[in-house]
């Protein structure tokens, strides 16, 4: 397996955006599948499952955004596509469960109030990945708070050796983004970046 990581340097609130209707053939695995949310934040939203093995066919599932940042963290993984084409590098297609795990990392440096590539919480990048069932031959890493919008991390990310090297790697297949805001406003990003086995 090759590793390849590079450095720059939960509570996690989810707005309800809107309610599902179960259908014949319908888990719980399945609906989190359709909207790309995680099964723990379909539960978390969900209360009123007592066992989430049995949802009934007409029952109201509680659907919550996963992304309130999506337009940003979509920006990002276009901006860094941009990169790597005008170097003759294929882009990166969009791994929405790699954009969860990217997302928790972000909330994750907010509520332990640290700014590292490994977290209290989760452990190494690599750890956290492979803890959240993600499967790679190669992976990576960046990180960056403080700027405001898509073009500024991706472009402080492009300004920091180890953050470029990262960008137009041919180790990498797939990305995903997750950003976070702390109560202040301040934004922290991450993007991670794997080659699946």
């Amino acid at each position: 397996m090759t590793i390849v990581v590079f450095s720059a340097v939960q509570t996690t609130a989810f707005a309800q955006a809107k309610a599902y209707t179960v259908v014949r053939g319908d888990t719980l695995w399945k609906i989190a599948v359709k909207y790309e949310i995680g099964i723990s934040e379909l539960i978390k939203a969900n209360p009123q499952i007592k066992n989430p093995a049995m949802i009934n066919v007409g029952q109201k599932i509680n659907i919550p955004e996963a992304a309130p940042l999506q337009s940003l963290e979509t920006e990002v993984i276009r901006l860094i596509n941009l990169e790597r084409t005008k170097r003759g590098l294929s882009a990166l297609t969009t791994n929405w469960q790699v954009s969860r795990v990217a997302r928790y990392k972000s909330q994750d440096m907010i509520n332990k109030n640290y700014f590292s590539h490994t977290s209290p919480t989760y452990g190494s990048p690599f750890n956290m990945m492979e803890n959240f069932g993600l499967k790679f031959s190669a992976a990576g890493e960046n990180i960056a708070y403080g700027q405001r919008s898509a073009q500024a991390v991706v472009t402080a990310w492009m300004n920091s050796p180890g953050h470029r090297a990262n960008i137009p790697s041919a180790a990498y297949t797939q990305t995903g983004v997750g950003a976070a805001k702390k109560a202040d406003g301040t934004l922290y990003w991450t993007q991670m970046f794997i080659k699946p086995y």
